[in-house]
């Protein structure tokens, strides 16, 4: 996060122009807040999401070079269980379409997110101008 100093030009202005926070303004700096936090928490499950699917996509291509007859042992749980190549390549599968789905999901989420907080950020600086921050 960058942080700037004011200057004193800046300092000054904002004396001289220094708006009162009425209650609707702080729900919207308070809303602007749980979105930023809602952000970066699903960023991070997306950055999960996407080794994951990178994950399984190394695993496949791993798969592809084993022999047919093959057992190849399968994660369920905390166990492993031995199953034949075709079927594991089945629930492999099945498990990145998941993780493909879930990740269109957050994705969804997150620009329903940063739609919402540029919104705010409009009114916001429309309001207290240089007098309030809302670079995240």
């Amino acid at each position: 996060m960058q942080r700037r100093m004011l200057s004193r030009e800046d300092e000054a202005a904002v004396g001289k122009d220094e708006l009162e926070v009425r209650r609707e303004d702080q729900d919207k700096i308070n809303k602007f807040s749980r979105l930023h936090q809602r952000e970066m928490t699903l960023e991070e499950e997306l950055k999960v999401k996407a080794k994951d699917r990178e994950d399984l996509e190394e695993l496949s291509n791993e798969l592809e070079l084993a022999d047919e007859d093959d057992k190849i042992p399968y994660k369920v749980g905390d166990t492993f269980i031995s199953l034949p190549l075709p079927e594991v390549q089945e629930m492999l599968a099945s498990s990145t379409e998941k993780i493909e789905e879930s990740v269109s999901a957050v994705e969804g989420k997150l620009s329903t997110i940063r739609e919402e907080m540029e919104q705010l950020k409009v009114r916001l600086y429309a309001r207290f101008g240089k007098s309030i921050n809302l670079e995240t």
